[in-house]
């Protein structure tokens, strides 16, 4: 395994890490109830995925007094 011969500097390491960043996940818009998602997912708000009901949602109920 090769190992560097001399210390590399602080802005030098961190010019090469400039590039290992985490991007923003790709949301679209839902079919049925336009609230945004993540793709190839079902939704969760309204359950629904490619047009048909996948997964039933609950909806919660207010706490009582």
């Amino acid at each position: 395994m090769a190992l560097p011969k001399r210390r590399h500097s602080r802005s030098r390491r961190d010019k090469s890490r400039t590039h290992q960043k985490l991007s923003n996940p790709s949301l679209s818009v839902c079919s049925q109830c336009g609230q945004e998602k993540l793709t190839h997912r079902v939704c969760p708000y309204c359950g629904y995925y490619k047009g048909r009901q996948v997964v039933e949602i609950k909806v919660k109920e207010a706490k009582k007094k």
